[in-house]
Parts: structure tokens; C-alpha cells; sequence
């Protein structure tokens, strides 16, 4: 067992939220917190006492899930009203807004060098948008239900999704083609997600299990099965030799992956637990749920032994390396049973002076600076703008960048009208905005056909089924 120092401690709450968490992540720095929620709102929480929290309005339906950019300079949202917003995380709130899904999205991704952005939606559909022009680039299809959640590898180069068909697959970015499917007959995975090296797989499934794959060899792992309720949430820490779960049984759960067992169950929550996060150096993790509760926890049980090992193996993001013997998990795929030495934590049977943070909020009101469907083009906001380069490159940019180097940049890089560019006759410029009207036009219809051809097909599927039990009847009766 663990000593006391080296167990998590819970050290705040936020409170802000008037519905439960949907996804929350750090920022990359470890100095700021974004949660979505079911009341419509992004929140952004600041660590340093006494700061203000902003509050995003804007979506007009649940937000489903958050995420930082590489740099920090961006934050991503998804939420049932069927659009992805881009927001500048400050007191502006300017937001650029995507328009392609015909259902709920539930989940955004960005690369892990922040040129692309993968949304995955309840219209079957996984969508990757560049981040350079800021504009559609292609969609996978082949799942048959909705899909939860769609994450890229460590190096870009692959995609897994998972989806309520019961299946978990993955894609390759190169040739958007699907390599490879794990089936589930059981239930649907909620989540899905890399480690940090990018061999394996790790699933929350609605089942209640946890799973763990090396996509390399195909092949099960791990299997915990843990929790009472179904798991809804997993995070990986940096090192990878942990993960956390979430479930709608109120507790999170951490793993130990190198041993194989269980070593923590935490208590706090009032109620299901929908998503969990650590930071990007693994110091600190947050979690969030239908309690409307942000519980921030200081992680300390990953100061041990092997965590310089770790920092080799991190360094080994290629698909294809060979096996390392940090990267194969041990044990063949096993279920889990709990052991006597796992250590459970309720912090709130302890007396502990607990930082609750119920800080100022400010109600940011953002205005939309473009919308932006599959393949529309974009303009650049007025001239002297601090923010254009945001948006133009966001993925390339640092939150540091001034605003002349902005501009630099944008020139640079984009080949979109700018100031430089002022020779285009009006006359051109009209025709192209006429045109990249007319296509988002044909975009738009083009995803409708999609959706009506898949209910086509479902209903198709239904006909053929309910004909087949007729004349199994009809066989019957004669």
C-alpha cells in the first residue's frame, strides 16, 4: 500500500455550473481548466486565488465536450446544437464556428501538433478539419450507430473512434481508410483513447469494464472490471503507466497498468461521474458530473520508482517501432479482481480546510466572427485585429504572439486575401464569395442525402427483417 503523502488529495471544488460536467481539460501550461456542461456553457477557471472564471455563451444546446489546442491559444467545443466552435480562450470570447454534422456532435480532438481538429457526431459520421485554412477535409464512414468519441494517436497518424454500433475502430489519416475494428457484444464503449506512446488502446464501456488493447498485435491486454456502474470517462497519465476512470457509479478509479490492479477508488461526487482529465504533466486531475461539482485532485502517487524509465519510453511515438517491454502491459487478457491492498478515499470524511472556489464569473457573450461549413472559405476579421492570426494559423501560433508578429505570419502562411494581396480585381473576388456560397449550399445538401439515404437504408433493413419474420409465420401456419 501506498503511504499517506503518496495518495491523491483533493485539494478544490468549483462551483459555477448550474447542470452536470460533460468534459473538462487543462490548459497546457497547468494554469486554467475548461469544463462544458449541460446548461449550454463553456467555463474557463483559473488556479490563481481570487481570479475571476469566464463563462462562454454561445451554444444553444449542451456542450459534450472541451478541449485545449497543442499551444493553448484555442479552445475547442462540440455540442448538440450540431456545430463545433473554436473560441479564443480571454474576456472577448471570439469564436469561429463549423457547421458540417446533421445530428448532435460529440466529440473534438485536436493533432497533437495542432493542425487538425477531429469531431465525431451522432450522424455516423467522423469529420477531420485543417486548422491551417480552417475548413473541412474529410469524413469516415462505416460506422452504423452514433459515434461517442473519436481521438487522434500521439503522432497523427492514426484515428480510433467508438460508436453504440458496439465497435471501436481504427482509422488511418493517410489513406482514411479503416485498419482495423474491435467488437464488443456485450455494450458500446463511451470513450476511447491512445496512451502516450501510442500502442495501445484503452476503452470505457458502458458495460462497466475498462479495456485495454495493444493495436499492434490486435489483442486484449487488460480487463478491469472495477466499477458498479458503466464507465463514462479514462485519462492515461503522461507517464502511461496509469489510468482513471469515471463512472456513473460516483467513484473514479486509478490504475496501475504496470501491476495490473486496481490501487485507488475516490470518492467525492455526489452523483455519476462523466469525465475525468489529467494535466499535461500529470501533477494534477480533474473531474466533473451530474453533481454540477469540478473537483481538482493533486495526483502524488506518480512520484515512484519508474517514472525516469518513462521518459525513454515517451519518446517512442512511431506506430510501427518495434515492442519495448515498457510498451506490453503484463499478463495475458485477464478480468480483474480487486485485491485487500486498494486504498479508498472519501475526502469528505476527513477534516481537511478545503479550498471551495466560487469565484466572480463573467458572462462572455461572444460574437461570431465566421461560419464555416464543409468547404467554405474564410475572411480575415478587420484590419488591426490582435486576434486574425488565431484564426488564420491558430496551430502554428503561441498565445504570446504579438500582434505585428500575427500579422507576419498570417502573410506568410495563408493564402487567403489579405492586405498584400489587394490586386485581386473586385470583379474576382465577388465571383469566388458567389461560388463558395453555392458550395456550401451543395455541402449542406449533400449531408442531408447522406442522412436520408442511411434512414432509407435502416428502414430498408427493418422491411426486409419484418418480411422474413412474415413469411417464417406464413411457413409455420402451412
Amino acid at each position: 500500500m501506498a503511504s499517506a503523502t503518496e495518495d491523491p488529495v483533493l485539494e478544490r471544488y468549483f462551483k459555477g455550473h448550474k447542470a452536470a460536467i460533460a468534459s473538462l481539460d487543462f490548459s497546457p501550461n497547468g494554469k486554467q481548466l475548461a469544463t462544458a456542461s449541460w446548461d449550454t456553457f463553456l467555463m474557463l477557471w483559473n488556479f490563481k486565488p481570487h481570479a475571476r472564471a469566464y463563462r462562454y455563451v454561445g451554444h444553444k444546446d449542451v456542450v459534450t465536450s472541451v478541449q485545449f489546442s497543442p499551444h493553448g491559444n484555442l479552445l475547442a467545443s462540440a455540442s448538440r446544437d450540431r456545430t463545433v466552435r473554436l473560441w479564443i480562450p480571454d474576456k472577448r470570447g471570439k469564436f469561429s464556428e463549423f457547421k458540417a454534422h446533421t445530428a448532435p456532435v460529440r466529440s473534438v480532438d485536436f493533432s497533437a501538433d495542432g493542425q487538425f481538429l477531429a469531431t465525431a457526431s451522432e450522424d455516423k459520421s467522423i469529420k477531420v478539419w485543417s486548422m491551417y485554412r480552417q475548413r473541412f477535409l474529410y469524413s469516415l464512414y462505416r460506422h452504423t450507430h452514433w459515434v461517442r468519441c473519436a481521438k487522434f494517436s500521439p503522432d497523427g497518424r492514426l484515428i480510433v473512434s467508438c460508436s453504440e454500433d458496439k465497435t471501436i475502430k481504427i482509422w488511418d489519416t493517410t489513406n482514411k481508410q479503416c485498419v482495423n475494428n474491435f467488437s464488443d457484444s456485450v455494450g458500446f464503449a463511451n470513450f476511447v483513447d491512445f496512451n502516450p506512446s501510442g500502442t495501445c488502446i484503452a476503452s470505457a464501456g458502458s458495460d462497466q469494464t475498462v479495456k485495454v488493447w495493444d493495436v499492434r498485435v490486435n489483442k486484449l491486454l487488460q480487463h478491469y472490471q472495477v466499477h458498479s456502474g458503466g464507465v463514462n470517462c479514462i485519462s492515461f497519465h503522461p507517464s502511461g503507466n496509469y489510468l482513471i476512470t469515471a463512472s456513473s457509479d460516483g467513484t473514479l478509479k486509478i490504475l496501475d497498468l504496470l501491476e495490473g490492479r486496481l490501487i485507488y477508488t475516490l470518492q467525492g461526487h455526489t452523483g455519476p461521474v462523466f469525465t475525468v482529465s489529467f494535466s499535461k504533466g500529470g501533477e494534477l486531475f480533474a473531474s466533473g458530473g451530474g453533481d454540477t461539482q469540478v473537483l481538482l485532485w493533486r495526483t502524488n502517487f506518480d512520484e515512484l520508482p519508474y517514472k525516469g524509465l518513462n521518459k525513454r519510453n515517451l519518446k517512442r511515438l512511431h506506430f510501427d517501432s518495434p515492442p519495448h517491454l515498457l510498451d506490453i502491459y503484463p499478463r495475458t487478457p485477464h478480468p480483474h479482481e480487486e485485491k485487500v491492498e486498494t486504498v479508498e478515499i472519501n475526502p469528505k470524511l476527513e477534516v481537511i480546510d478545503l479550498q471551495i472556489s466560487t469565484p466572480p464569473v463573467v458572462d462572455i457573450l461572444s460574437f461570431d466572427s465566421t461560419t464555416t461549413t464543409e468547404t467554405s472559405g474564410r475572411t480575415l476579421p478587420d484590419k488591426g485585429e490582435e486576434a486574425c492570426g488565431y484564426f488564420l494559423n491558430p496551430s502554428l501560433l503561441s498565445p504570446e504572439c504579438s500582434p505585428t508578429t500575427t500579422k507576419k505570419k498570417t502573410e506568410d502562411m495563408s493564402d487567403l486575401p489579405c492586405e498584400s494581396q489587394r490586386s485581386i480585381p473586385l470583379a474576382v473576388t465577388d465571383a469566388l464569395e458567389h461560388i463558395m456560397e453555392q458550395l456550401n449550399v451543395l455541402t449542406q445538401t449533400v449531408s442531408i442525402l447522406e442522412q436520408r439515404l442511411t434512414l432509407t437504408e435502416d428502414k430498408l433493413k427493418d422491411c426486409l427483417e419484418n418480411q422474413q419474420k412474415l413469411f417464417s409465420a406464413v411457413q409455420q401456419k402451412s
